[in-house]
């Protein structure tokens, strides 16, 4: 499975001198691939043939961040994994090594101006130690309570952010049907109770907005393959728990038959053209 280490998203020296900084060692990891979430995948960075924790129980590293954005089951199963290990050369008060569910908000552009935001699930001594570290690559961290919250609280951010996604494109699509250009409704939204992320910094309607990517045929941003993901994600969630999201399963039809129709690579915001509008443009 193709991982790459966070920190080659942002600037290197600025995280280094931080991490110099830091009373522990460290290993942060993100999941590169962009295939549906496989908990195998996931646990074989840990335990597969070539992985961390392979072929013994000694670690190095006190805490491993992973920024992955999976299940918190499988979050959960890797903390316990983790904390079982036995620390090469222990120092201070850390008995064991541990583990933080650390994924992000923001996306490459946020990555790049290194205003991400970190959602973290873990310890509490673990998150404080390695605050100084997120703060070095975002602009705000949150702790999100016991280990598989972060990721908990990724799948369900990225799940309102889809379902916000899909009422400003339909809302636009229908009052362009009914006569008002997308320009107009969209001032009227963001000065009323209407107003979102998705109608005042991101809007799908090409010409509306600079700099997104409506503005470039959808190109880059968020693909709707990642978006489709992440809403499946969020479907086992609903359903491992029992709890009824009826939202949840039509906005992750809605994203599958958009990455079935060929626009899987388009950020998700196309679903405003391909889904419900057509060629309606502003």
């Amino acid at each position: 499975m193709a991982i790459s280490r966070l920190r080659s998203m942002i600037s290197l020296s600025k995280c280094k001198s931080t991490a110099m900084s830091l009373p522990f060692q460290f290993s942060i990891f993100r999941r590169a691939s962009t295939q549906v979430s496989s908990q195998f995948e996931v646990d074989n960075v840990y335990t597969g043939p070539n992985g961390l924790i392979h072929g013994g129980n000694l670690l190095r590293p006190r805490l491993l961040i992973d920024s992955s954005t999976i299940d918190p089951q499988t979050s959960r199963k890797l903390s316990e994994t983790v904390s079982n290990c036995i620390l090469k050369g222990k120092k201070d008060n850390w008995e064991t090594p541990k583990m933080l569910d650390a994924p992000v908000s923001g996306g490459v552009l946020a990555a790049e101006a290194g205003t991400l935001t970190f959602m973290v699930g873990g310890s509490e001594e673990a998150y404080l130690a390695a605050k100084p570290l997120f703060l070095s690559m975002g602009k705000s961290t949150v702790y999100c309570g016991g280990a598989g919250n972060g990721s908990a609280a990724k799948i369900c951010n990225n799940l309102a952010m889809a379902i916000s996604m899909l009422g400003v494109s339909e809302a636009l699509a229908l009052g362009q049907s009914l006569g008002i250009a997308a320009s107009t409704l969209t001032k009227v939204f963001n000065c009323s109770s209407a107003r979102c992320w998705s109608s005042d910094t991101y809007n799908p309607v090409p010409g509306v907005m600079e700099g997104v990517p409506s503005t470039r045929n959808y190109d880059g941003g968020f693909a709707s393959k990642l978006m489709a993901k992440d809403l499946n994600l969020a479907a086992s969630a609903a359903k491992a728990v029992g709890l009824k999201c009826p939202v949840t399963f039509q906005t992750q039809k809605i994203y599958t038959e958009l990455c079935q129709d060929g626009h899987e690579n388009k950020d998700f915001s196309c679903v405003f053209r391909h889904y419900y509008s057509g060629k309606n443009e502003s």
